[in-house]
This record gives structure tokens, C-alpha cells and sequence, in this order.
């Protein structure tokens, strides 16, 4: 069964930091672009951050400098490690991984950022 799983998510004050991670089973990473997206309430998925399958990073503007994403092909893992959090940030965030022909989403790990 292949699947993308995704953890990490809590709870933050503003100006913290969370990590999160996306784990794939079923299947290796190595020749898929990842991206993390996130849904507030009300509001529709973005995309907050993507890494290429030849490690090429892009960033939302409202997170650029804050949020970091990387990837552990040997572990199919891929990371979003988040600091200086803000209260806007606030959102399920969910892991896509896909290909010309596949595309697989996570469940999503809710993050809250309040004082």
C-alpha cells in the first residue's frame, strides 16, 4: 500500500519552532517532487514549500527565511522544519508527492501557533 504519512504538527507559540516530517511507504522518494501545502480554516490549500527530485527548494513568500525543507531519500523522508512561527501559520499541513503520471497526499498534521 503506498502511502505518505505525515507527523510532527502541535502546538507552537509565536516565534517557535516545529518540524515536521513526511514519510513514504510503499515506495521510495528518490525521483519524486515533494511539497508541503497547508489549509486554514475557511481558506483554501496552499502550497508553502516544495523540494524537486534534484533537490531544488522553492518557498511561499510568507514563509521564505522561516521555513526549511529537506529530504532523506535513504529514509524516504521528507522534512519541513519551521521556526519563528506566527499565529497565520496555523493550518493542517499535508505532504504531496508526485510524478508526471502519480500524485499521493498524506493525511496532514494540524499545527496551531498561539500565545
Amino acid at each position: 500500500q503506498l502511502q505518505l504519512v505525515e507527523s510532527g504538527g502541535g502546538f507552537a507559540h509565536p516565534g517557535g519552532s516545529l518540524r515536521l516530517s513526511c514519510v513514504a511507504s510503499g515506495f521510495t522518494l528518490d525521483h519524486y517532487a515533494i511539497g508541503w501545502f497547508r489549509q486554514a480554516p475557511g481558506k483554501e490549500r496552499e502550497g508553502v514549500s516544495c523540494i524537486s527530485s534534484g533537490d531544488v527548494h522553492t518557498y511561499a513568500d510568507s514563509v521564505k527565511g522561516r521555513f526549511t525543507i529537506s529530504r532523506d531519500n535513504a529514509k524516504s523522508t521528507v522534512y519541513l522544519e519551521m521556526t519563528n512561527l506566527k499565529r497565520e501559520d496555523t493550518a493542517v499541513y499535508y505532504c504531496n508527492a508526485r510524478t508526471v503520471l502519480e500524485n499521493y497526499w498524506g493525511q496532514g498534521t494540524q499545527v496551531t501557533v498561539s500565545s
